[in-house]
């Protein structure tokens, strides 16, 4: 299921939903499952700091219609995740190298669950993407 247009298997792997998107914004749904929740029962950190990072990395690729890296990331855990989680991600900033973002992850009821914020980098080219781990071959 493509966010956006895009197809990120990880996102599909996930079940993660893109629900909406308007300028520099974006939305996202996850309903948990017992594959996205830890020994307590709650969503896993893991699945909130990936739902986290689509968001506001689709925000960023939409703002300069490029894939983007993430190259720093952020979160802060508010309270457990339960039941259907809800995230927006937005861009605060964009140079010409780098995006600065943030978003939140709530749950059905509008708690906040958690919050985040990330630096991403626009990729314009497969070799900025991946780039060489040195030596030789």
């Amino acid at each position: 299921m493509p966010i956006f247009g895009v197809d990120i298997p990880f996102a599909s792997h996930c079940g993660i939903e893109a629900l909406d998107h308007s300028d520099g914004e974006t939305l996202l749904r996850l309903v948990l499952a017992p594959e996205h929740l830890n020994n307590l029962g709650v969503a896993h950190g893991g699945v909130t700091s990936t739902l986290l990072d689509i968001a506001m990395g689709s925000a960023a690729r939409r703002h300069f219609d490029l894939p983007v890296m993430t190259l720093d990331m952020q979160v802060s855990f508010i309270a457990p995740g339960r039941g259907v989680l809800l995230a927006q991600g937005r861009v605060l900033r964009a140079g010409r190298s780098v995006i600065f973002g943030e978003g939140e992850v709530k749950d059905e009821s509008g708690e906040l669950v958690a919050k985040g914020s990330g630096l991403f980098k626009p990729v314009r080219s497969r070799q900025e993407a991946l780039p060489s781990l040195g030596g030789s071959a």
